[in-house]
């Protein structure tokens, strides 16, 4: 009787701990997805925040070319037109406008093209005036700006991204789960792309020489003011480099 007594107490205690061993392994493997689920939200966002840097890393203008003609022997120019060609009117002349104040120096003067040839919105000059304005104002160099691309791009940006189980379980693990998914919904973000080309020509020679030239990288462009006091602090900045104006004294 003893001897049966204590086979049932050992199975007893082999049951219970056999329960405990299958109720541990299913907690663990709880324990585990929900690991794995936190590890991959967190992947997304860090990967949307890696995204979200680089594009700030490339969100303003930079040169991706800068070319210096090496048979140019002439230095520093006294006289510089300011020539903007593509978009709006306002938006020339806010480029002409801070241009000509950026590079303007003690005995270099320059000036924005509007000043003497006001134009709508996408009106060409005249080629015979341009020659004529050169001419009597003495210009001695023409540094003209366009844009070679502009367009707009449209990217789809995913809301937050979960796997159901074990959530679908009880319904208040299922609500606190799909909730933040319902009201956090992917969108569709624009933006407007640009890319902008400089270039330097002398006047010294009657059809003009090319004495330096600059292409940008494609850039974001929603604030267009933003963007030309960026552009032409880039510019300046090489002309200084490339000694074709003097460096700003301190």
């Amino acid at each position: 009787m003893l001897a049966q007594a204590e086979n049932s107490a050992s199975k007893a205690k082999i049951t219970c701990a056999s329960s405990k061993t299958i109720s541990y392994s299913r907690n663990t493997k709880s324990i585990v997805a929900l690991r794995r689920i936190n590890l991959k939200k967190k992947s997304v966002f860090v990967i949307a925040f890696l995204a979200s840097l680089a594009l700030l890393a490339v969100a303003g203008p930079k040169l991706e070319l800068s070319w210096k003609n090496p048979n140019y022997t002439g230095g520093t120019f006294k006289n510089i037109l300011v020539l903007a060609l593509n978009g709006k009117a306002v938006n020339r002349a806010e480029l002409e406008d801070e241009l000509v104040a950026a590079i303007t120096r003690p005995g270099e003067t320059a000036s924005p093209s509007y000043e003497f040839m006001p134009r709508p919105d996408l009106t060409p000059i005249d080629l015979k005036d341009l020659r004529e304005l050169v001419r009597e104002q003495k210009f001695d160099a023409i540094i003209v700006s366009r844009l070679t691309k502009k367009e707009t791009k449209t990217t789809y940006v995913p809301g937050e991204v979960y796997t159901p189980s074990p959530y679908y379980g009880t319904f208040y693990g299922y609500y606190g789960a799909v909730a933040p998914v319902v009201y956090t919904p992917g969108y569709m973000q624009t933006e407007k792309l640009a890319q902008v080309e400089v270039n330097l020509y002398s006047t010294a020679k009657p059809d003009g020489e090319l004495v330096w030239t600059g292409t940008t990288n494609t850039f974001e462009s929603g604030s267009a003011m933003k963007v030309i006091r960026e552009l032409v602090k880039l510019v300046t900045k090489e002309l200084e480099k490339e000694a074709i104006i003097d460096r700003e004294s301190k």
